[in-house]
Parts: structure tokens; C-alpha cells; sequence
């Protein structure tokens, strides 16, 4: 039997690399509505590992894809999914993936957005953030928007009907404050909250982002692994919190992570008011420590509480190093507003 191909990662461009998919189930997001998934379903589209090709599945409908596909239409209509995003946020771009669709791709698509407490409808505000744009057989789209805006929905219309593998929604979430006590303690690093991945200095394994997820991770690629050092040194991820705040807890799960989990990690962090991404990798070597040295387990939840950690002013941005290698499945940091 003919083995799964799983679909090659793309080198991301810059924005798209700096900037969390909104469109991930891992946030929330959620394939709510569309004209016709005949071939296959419209939450496939969504899934966070990349698209495979089963070369000798099929199924009642027809052959096997691993995405949205609908029927081949016999009117001069268009297809289009709706698809609610993990929460609000501000839409940088998207990437249109039709890798393994070569005979039935659509031969274009656009991107609509709109922000709505309830689902919306054709006649919704709905705002064109990606224009009608030409797409090819089994590639990655990537196009930047001019309406950042903030939106929770997304609705992909392809032209005039077809297959799409992945849909990613590029962007930064908008944390949600509202009703929430400011000398309350919260995760200042989670996804929902704003929180972001900045930089880092290798991340051979798995996904970078998943660190900052909800929950425990499901396996090892669901969090952040470099490869093996073979150097004296130490790996490091800088995360910039959702909002400025004075650091009460912090924990790193190294779930699932058993004979390649780091033996120790140190934090350091700073209230970072200026500079580029790259201006603040830069700064990071210099930023006072928050945390000294720790010792880590395999397959465990590490809780580090103000005993741990150096008393500090309030901070932006916090920068986990790893000693001298390996993967963690999540770090949160908790704290107060200030």
C-alpha cells in the first residue's frame, strides 16, 4: 500500500513568521458555514499539520483530499467558506495552500472579513481584505492585506469552485481585558491575551507558537524543539507578553518530552518601549534575569512562584533560555496588569 506524502513546509515571509494563524483550532477558530463541501469537508481546511496525499484513498464521494473541496458547479456562481476565527484580532495576511489540488483548484480567490458578536450573513459589513487573486496548482498563496482592522470572522470565496488544503489567517489577537480585575493574576503570555512568539534562535522540531497555547500539548510536535546542540551554548525564545505586567508565577511543561527535555531553564526580562523585532533580539542578550537556573524533568508541569523570582519592575517581553538544549511543550507567565 502506497505510503501518506505529507505536503513540505513553506518558508514563511517575514510577516507571516512573525505573527500567530488566527484561523488555527488550536485558538478556537472554527469552519461555521459554506456553499458546498461535496468532496471534503470544510473543517479540514483548518487543521494545523500540514495537508497529506493518500494516493490510493477514496471515498463514496469520490477520491480523498486532504482539505475543502466542493462539487464541480454547473451555474455561473461561486463558492465560499465562512470561518470564525479564534478570537478578534488584526489580519496581517493569509496564505491560500492548494498543495496536492492540480486538476481542481479554483483558478481564483478572495478574502473577506468582518467583526460580529453574532454569525454573520451575505448582508453583514463585510470588508475585502484580499482582492481577487490568481491562484496555481499545489502552492502556497501568501498575500498580504492593506485592512488590518480588527475581525473575528473571515470569509473565503474561491472562483468559481474547487479545493483548498489550509487556509491561514495571519495576524495578532486582540486581547479581550474587558471585566477583568487589574490586580487579578492572569497569563499574561497566552495566545488569547496577545501574547507572542517574538524570536528565537532554533526551532528544527515542531511548531514555536503551540508554546503558547491552551492546554497540554498532544504530542511532541505540538510545542517547541531544537535539534541537538553539538556547541557550547544554550537555546532561547523571546515572548512578548499581552500586556505590561509584574510576574507572579511562571510554568514549563515539558509534556511529553521524555529523553529530549532540557535539563534546565533561566529567564530573563525587560519593559521594552521601542525598537523592531530584530532591535529586541538584540537588546535580550543584556536584559536582567528574572530567574536563575532551574533543574527540569521529563513529562511534567514545573510551577515556579515568587520564591523563584527576582523582584522586578513591571515587563514586556520575557526571554526563556534552555539549558543547553531540547523541547517544551508550553510556558505560561502569570501576573498583574500595570
Amino acid at each position: 500500500m502506497a505510503q501518506d506524502v505529507i505536503a513540505p513546509l513553506p518558508e514563511l515571509p517575514e510577516w507571516a513568521a512573525t505573527h500567530i494563524n488566527l484561523a488555527s483550532p488550536r485558538l478556537g477558530a472554527e469552519a461555521a458555514a459554506c456553499t458546498d463541501d461535496f468532496f471534503a469537508p470544510m473543517d479540514r481546511m483548518l487543521q494545523d499539520a500540514p495537508p497529506i496525499w493518500r494516493p490510493e484513498e477514496f471515498d463514496d464521494n469520490g477520491k480523498w483530499m486532504d482539505g475543502w473541496e466542493s462539487r464541480r458547479r454547473r451555474d455561473s456562481g461561486h463558492d465560499w467558506c465562512v470561518l470564525k476565527l479564534g478570537g478578534k484580532g488584526s489580519i496581517h495576511g493569509v496564505d491560500i495552500d492548494t498543495s496536492f489540488f492540480t486538476g481542481n483548484y479554483p483558478r481564483a480567490a478572495s478574502v473577506w472579513a468582518v467583526y460580529s458578536e453574532a454569525p454573520p450573513t451575505e448582508s453583514s459589513a463585510w470588508t475585502e481584505i484580499i482582492p481577487s487573486t490568481t491562484l496555481g496548482p499545489n502552492a502556497h498563496h501568501f498575500v498580504e492585506t492593506r485592512n488590518p482592522g480588527l475581525y473575528n470572522w473571515v470569509r473565503l470565496n474561491i472562483f468559481p469552485d474547487g479545493g483548498v488544503a489550509r487556509l491561514r489567517v495571519y495576524g495578532n489577537p486582540a486581547p479581550s481585558w474587558e471585566g477583568s480585575d487589574r490586580e487579578g493574576i492572569v497569563e499574561l503570555s497566552a495566545l488569547r491575551n496577545g501574547g507572542r512568539v517574538l524570536g528565537w534562535n532554533d526551532a528544527h522540531y515542531g511548531d514555536v507558537w503551540a508554546v503558547l497555547s491552551e492546554g497540554r500539548g498532544r504530542n511532541q510536535a505540538d510545542g517547541w524543539e531544537t535539534r541537538r546542540r553539538r556547541e557550547p551554548g544554550y537555546d532561547w525564545l523571546i515572548v512578548q507578553l499581552g500586556a505590561p505586567g509584574i510576574v507572579e508565577r511562571i510554568e514549563v511543561d515539558t509534556a511529553n518530552f521524555k529523553g529530549n527535555y532540557p535539563d534546565r531553564c533561566s529567564i530573563q526580562a525587560a519593559d521594552v518601549g521601542w525598537g523592531t523585532d530584530q532591535s529586541v533580539v538584540t537588546q535580550s542578550m543584556f536584559w536582567p534575569r528574572l530567574m536563575q537556573e532551574r533543574k527540569l524533568g521529563p513529562d511534567k508541569i514545573h510551577v515556579f512562584g515568587k520564591e523563584h523570582l527576582e523582584t522586578l519592575a513591571p515587563v514586556t517581553h520575557i526571554k526563556l533560555n534552555i539549558h543547553p538544549d531540547g523541547g517544551i511543550s508550553r510556558i505560561r507567565v502569570f501576573g498583574r496588569r500595570t
